[in-house]
């Protein structure tokens, strides 16, 4: 079976090998270009860079184990052998310089070993913004629930590797292991024992959740504003607060990869924005389309939502223009699907709310 890591990366490793030069690690922990630091200090954190690679390609397995958090975990998995075997490896580090300097290290160690080894930066997975470090959360939820499933579902196992990197990241990681990892593993404090936790059989009400606030979930996901009025009998847990606006929390981005799909294939929903409107004959032209192209259809009709409430936005995908000539009463197009028995969907406007009146074939 392929098998593919994840491990959460920190700075331990540059702390680690620092001495009385510490404290610049503390103090530029969160910058993310070199250029940003001072030209003097620039020079030390380089030369202390430089001596971490050499130090860690130099060292026995029991010396990397001191030296790497990460690696501490990894060798021990591999019960002391990191040729035993030739995985995937995802390196779950900051978008800083310093947290990708230390990813690269331990990307190199793990490349002498012919692992195949991905940095996986996460934006703004700093620690000195809460507001970003939410965001960052749910970076990582997405990250889960798009690509390690996908793994999963392709008959992968997936192992997360929580030995190293900043506390506040491992505790998350932890919870998503519950639901997408088949096991979790971390060496026990200083001792050299593995702990392992494997994949709880635990399902996530999701289903409800989403069903009771889909409009609201619906508008989010659309990224079309969701005021915190709005969105006041939404559980604090699915979303986050920013200037008085809402966006999917970490969990909230979980719980929608759940349920949203099945949400979306269940029937065609109404319209995420009074900016749009169905005509008296729209939904009846959909009814007998299988719950994959109800889904495509709710996706499209929240970007072409999205388009009216912000002109600009008008991706490939959508692709809504003018229709050339009369073809009365629709005005205008946008994508349904490409594939198969191509279709679009036409309307037209109504002053500011744009009528959506049927999903037919294109007019070429």
């Amino acid at each position: 079976m392929q098998t593919i890591i994840l491990s959460t990366c920190g700075t331990s490793l540059l702390t680690n090998i620092a001495g009385n030069d510490r404290s610049l690690i503390t103090r530029y922990a969160n910058v993310r270009e070199f250029k940003d630091i001072p030209e003097n200090d620039r020079a030390l954190l380089t030369s202390l860079i430089n001596e971490m690679r050499q130090r860690l390609l130099d060292s026995t397995p029991e010396q990397t184990a001191e030296l790497s958090a990460e690696l501490n975990g990894l060798l021990r998995y591999y019960q002391n052998r990191l040729d035993s075997s030739r995985d995937t490896h995802w390196l779950i580090a900051t978008e800083t310089c310093l947290g990708r300097a230390t990813a690269d290290a331990i990307a190199k160690v793990l490349e002498r070993f012919r692992h195949q080894v991905q940095v996986r930066t996460i934006q703004d997975l700093r620690t000195n913004s809460l507001e970003e470090f939410r965001s960052a959360m749910t970076e990582l939820a997405r990250l889960c629930t798009e690509e390690v499933q996908g793994y999963r579902n392709s008959g992968w196992k997936v192992i997360f590797n929580l030995t190293g990197g900043f506390k506040s990241v491992q505790g998350f990681m932890q919870a998503l292991g519950m639901l997408y990892a088949d096991e979790s593993v971390y060496v026990f404090e200083r001792t050299d024992e593995l702990l392992r936790l494997p994949r709880l059989p635990i399902r996530l009400d999701a289903d409800r959740l989403v069903e009771e606030h889909q409009l609201i979930l619906r508008r989010l996901t659309a990224k079309l504003p969701v005021s915190s009025t709005q969105a006041k009998d939404v559980p604090d847990t699915l979303i986050m607060e920013i200037d008085n606006q809402v966006a999917l929390s970490a969990w909230g981005e979980v719980i929608w990869a759940e349920a949203g799909r099945k949400l979306l294939e269940k029937r065609l929903w109404e319209p995420v924005d009074n900016k749009l409107r169905f005509g008296p004959s729209f939904e009846k032209s959909v009814d007998n389309y299988s719950g994959a192209r109800k889904k495509i259809i709710n996706e499209r009709l929240a970007q072409l939502a999205r388009h009216l409430d912000e002109p600009g936005y008008n991706p490939a995908s959508l692709d809504f223009k003018k229709l050339q000539g009369k073809h009365e009463p629709w005005t205008h197009e946008c994508d349904a699907w490409s594939d198969q028995d191509a279709k679009r969907i036409f309307g037209h406007f109504e002053n500011a709310i744009f009528v959506v009146d049927a999903l037919d074939k294109g007019l070429h």
